[in-house]
């Protein structure tokens, strides 16, 4: 099997990261290096991290934020696939497997990605899980990167890797993002490759009140319309982007209240 590198940013996680680290080591993949990338946290994760003895790779010490711990880690990485995963989120059962023989039998994929379920704090699917990944999945047939420049939630984040010549094609994350790098990345991705789509559940996203989508949405939404721009967004594009945006928060709004 392909050797797959996993980086796993984290900061003050305790309450989650053991369901994160627990949900990869399971996976049994035979050629995994797993790196989780602490940012100094003083709330217990560091002594999580060390019961699991050499079965992970981890640090923990200060970074600049998200994307520079998930460079650090790429940096480290030695894999043949990359890719990260939040330290709430988790990889559901045979995704590693799944991954790995995939890039095995098409040597063409360079990005590849899968549907992601919604999970709440308690880790069962939330009540919107049916929504966002039907959605998902529905704009996801019409991909082009033109419709990524309109759609920033159409590639789930925790079920996408990539690809060891792809990142020495598109390079590193942008450090100096903290909302949006992972839109930042797909949209330089899609300069040079189309996304492959493994069309089964890969990982579920926990949505909790405390995460940066939800307490920072007007500087995420800035920092959105920053990195459209540096990607060659037209006006339009922008414009049907906020849209696209604001529909989507008031429906979410909606069906949570």
């Amino acid at each position: 099997m392909l050797k797959i590198s996993l980086i796993t940013p984290s900061f003050s996680q305790a309450k989650f990261i053991r369901q994160t680290i627990d949900s990869v080591l399971s996976q049994n993949y035979p050629n995994l290096e797993y790196l989780v990338m602490d940012g100094g946290s003083a709330d217990g994760t560091v002594e999580i991290l060390k019961s699991y003895g050499k079965q992970i790779t981890w640090v923990s010490e200060s970074d600049h934020g998200q994307a520079d711990a998930i460079n650090k880690g790429l940096k480290q990485a030695t894999g043949d696939i990359l890719g990260y995963l939040n330290s709430d989120d988790v990889l559901l059962p045979g995704s590693l497997q799944a991954i790995g023989k995939y890039f095995a039998n098409h040597p063409d994929c360079d990005w590849l990605t899968g549907d992601c379920i919604v999970v709440g704090i308690d880790g069962r699917p939330a009540k919107t899980n049916w929504l966002v990944r039907g959605y998902k999945r529905f704009l996801f047939w019409f991909y082009s990167p033109k419709l990524l420049r309109i759609v920033d939630n159409m590639i789930p984040q925790p079920s996408t890797f990539w690809s060891r010549k792809a990142i020495k094609k598109v390079g590193l994350f942008n450090a100096d993002l903290h909302y949006v790098m992972d839109y930042d990345y797909w949209l330089r991705l899609s300069r040079h490759y189309k996304p492959h789509d493994l069309k089964i559940p890969l990982s579920g996203f926990r949505a909790q009140p405390n995460s940066k989508s939800e307490t920072s949405r007007d500087k995420l939404m800035a920092e959105g319309d920053k990195i459209l721009a540096d990607n060659g967004a037209t006006k339009l594009d922008l414009w049907l982007h906020r849209l696209h945006s604001g529909v989507v928060r008031f429906i979410y709004n909606q069906l949570k209240n």
